[in-house]
């Protein structure tokens, strides 16, 4: 069984580079995430608030049938620093991160995250009819994992200041926190947001990404190695057992040829029969 899988291989390997951060060209996901975010919050400039009555998450409508709002609050913004922080935060980690995991894998986990932080909203606050709109859910998701991913990963901030991407994406998930409780009363960044990196956490620890079957392959994998090395175990102590045996027939065999066979203890002659025992059914085997 190899030591390490190919993912783990690939995450070595960048583990002990330094790069400047942000990634040097675009991924097919995260740039259509983010013309899709901009495009909208252009329309929200234009449309106004109707947009994010009708699209913002309102735990209120949810319950009168707005099913759809768990997921399109997602793209709305409520002001051009939201947006920059949040799609700033999309390209620096998630380009990495769909380049390891792959496009529909990654594409998998942002709309995870972000519908969990949106239902972990609605939850929490289930009678009001404030709206809460932004990608933070699937952003902390997206910090979360590369955090998980590549924590000793040297990013070059301003492409000066080194610092490792841990301490970097705690350092952004405190701004985004504390911004989410300066504005509660817009619903720019509900603090249940911070569901989305629980659960992208516990997604990532419990190795959701790896589909059901390879999954269930590892565990019976993994069955049968112990299985085998139960039964490995029984073996040895079994061979140690009848090497002892053998060791004190010898024993009494060099006694019988000194004193002979009738000055024998009972428990000795009762060893010779065990390994006489053995011996036949031995005998019978081959």
């Amino acid at each position: 069984m190899p030591s390490s899988s190919p993912i783990d291989k690939y995450m070595s390997y960048y583990e002990s580079r330094t790069f400047s951060f942000g990634p040097w060209s675009i991924t097919k996901a995260v740039k259509y995430l983010l013309i899709a975010n901009v495009g909208i919050f252009v329309l929200e400039y234009l449309w106004g608030y109707e947009l994010i009555q009708l699209f913002g998450l309102t735990p209120a409508l949810v319950k009168k049938g707005f099913i759809w709002q768990p997921v399109t609050y997602m793209f709305l913004h409520g002001g051009l620093f939201h947006i920059l922080f949040n799609m700033f935060a999309l390209w620096m980690f998630g380009c990495e991160i769909e380049r390891t995991w792959g496009t529909k894998e990654f594409v998998k986990y942002y709309f995870l995250t972000g519908i969990g932080a949106g239902l972990i909203t609605f939850v929490l606050s289930f009678n009001s009819h404030v709206p809460t709109i932004g990608a933070s859910g699937a952003i902390f998701g997206i910090l979360v994992a590369f955090a998980v991913m590549f924590p000793d990963r040297l990013i070059y901030l301003y492409f000066l200041f080194p610092i490792k991407a841990k301490y970097l994406v705690i350092f952004f998930a405190v701004i985004e926190f504390l911004a989410s409780f300066r504005h509660t009363s817009d619903g720019i960044g509900h603090f249940a947001h911070l569901g989305g990196m629980i659960i992208g956490y516990l997604y990532i620890k419990t190795d959701l990404r790896i589909p059901a079957s390879l999954r269930m392959s590892r565990y019976v994998s993994q069955f049968r190695n112990l299985r085998h090395a139960r039964r490995m175990k029984a073996f040895n102590k079994k061979m140690e057992e009848k090497q002892r045996l053998m060791e004190r027939v010898d024993q009494i065999l060099d006694k019988i040829n000194q004193v002979g066979y009738d000055n024998l203890t009972k428990e000795e002659k009762k060893i010779l029969e065990q390994a006489s025992q053995i011996l036949s059914q031995y005998s019978e085997n081959r």
